[in-house]
């Protein structure tokens, strides 16, 4: 059976995963007034970081009494961070579903071996919130990057818990509703949905965070790199854009090029609008096509930014050379780079449709799916 190559390509085929396509008409020459060559605790450097941390605050709707700092190591140093500082004052509930959450397992388990309960759920299924004990500390992803699946709402969240909430929020900010007041401890990276650069984290602290990191000294001997307190206090200066090591200005203008951006089209609501978009027309095609599928059983738990997909055709004996071969047609075709499936999820394909990607490239790519698809089960 002959197959019709598709004639429309997307104008940018980045649907990677992160780090993630660049908004609309980026430019490099619009970070030229990047204070490079200067020292971060400079004026200018300064103030590019606060206005980095205000402008997140401003589009994110985070409380004005909730602390915002710019950390090292991406979402990963964030995160750690505040596993490192905050936990082992009381037992963890340890919640994964994929590869990030189990990651996030590992730490409290073998590192800090801290008293615990872990929950699980496989791949295209979710921990049910609801049962959790909240009176001691909660550390879960909101949004499993590599599966797919998110949280579909902090309602379980008890308002008087006792313990803390700590949430990788990395796939999630700028494209879901974060519902603040039952996050504890957030944190992100900038190159997942704004598609910012790599290394540098966020990290985000309700008042009930600070008075355990005031309160609690860990067992443990804490690196400088993590370390947030002194004398018994917060250090307020990492989060007024003092940093606790050296940040690269050129991703700090980056990333407020991306906040403007993000400004330009309707704040988080705008972004959020734009990754359903790109997401409803994914549900379109799955709908039209009886050989794919959505990798989150529950609609009401599927992601809008890392969209998993599997394939179900019968025909197809090897699943996982199978999804590689096609991703590798796409490649190949330059329509779709870097949208195979994470190395530990279930064969398939994950398609990032985040804000910074357009509805028409999502478009204009999926026919080509059509037609790999095609090419590898006649092959």
């Amino acid at each position: 059976m002959a197959i019709t190559t598709p004639t429309t390509r997307p104008t940018n085929p980045r649907f990677s995963s992160g780090p993630c396509a660049k908004p609309p008409a980026y430019d490099l020459a619009k970070l030229a007034s990047a204070p490079l060559g200067r020292s971060h605790r400079a004026a200018p450097g300064k103030a590019k970081l606060l206005a980095a941390i205000e402008t997140t605050r401003e589009i994110l709707g985070v409380p004005a009494d909730y602390k915002i700092g710019i950390v090292p190591a991406s979402d990963t140093g964030a995160y750690e961070m505040a596993m490192w500082t905050m936990l082992g004052e009381r037992p963890a509930e340890m919640v994964a579903w994929e590869s990030f959450g189990a990651g996030w397992v590992t730490d409290a388990v073998k590192q800090l071996k801290i008293e615990h309960t872990v929950h699980t759920a496989d791949y295209g299924q979710i921990v049910d919130m609801a049962q959790l004990n909240y009176d001691n500390d909660v550390c879960f992803t909101w949004n499993g990057t590599t599966s797919g699946v998110r949280v579909p709402t902090g309602d379980v969240i008890p308002a008087d818990r006792k313990g803390l909430t700590l949430c990788d929020a990395t796939s999630a900010a700028f494209a879901m509703d974060l519902p603040w007041d039952k996050l504890d401890v957030t944190t992100f990276s900038w190159q997942k949905v704004l598609g910012g650069e790599a290394a540098h984290g966020m990290l985000i602290l309700s008042p009930r965070a600070v008075e355990r990191l005031e309160t609690y000294i860990p067992a443990w001997p804490l690196p400088k790199i993590f370390r947030l307190t002194k004398g018994g206090k917060l250090i307020d200066g990492i989060f007024k854009g003092e940093t606790i090591n050296t940040p690269s200005m050129l991703c700090v203008e980056d990333y407020l090029l991306a906040l403007d951006w993000a400004k330009s089209v309707g704040g988080l609501q705008g972004l959020i609008g734009r990754a359903d978009a790109n997401t409803a027309a994914i549900a379109r095609f799955v709908k039209d096509h009886d050989w794919i599928d959505f990798l989150a059983t529950d609609p009401a738990t599927r992601s809008n930014t890392s969209v998993c997909l599997k394939f179900t055709d019968d025909r197809i004996a090897d699943g996982a050379a199978f999804a590689k071969a096609v991703a590798k047609r796409l490649e190949g075709e330059d329509v779709a780079r870097d949208v195979g499936a994470y190395r530990d999820a279930p064969p398939g394909l994950r398609i990032w449709c985040g804000g910074t990607v357009e509805t028409s490239d999502i478009e204009a790519m999926l026919p080509w799916l059509a037609w790999a698809f095609e090419a590898e089960i006649n092959a």
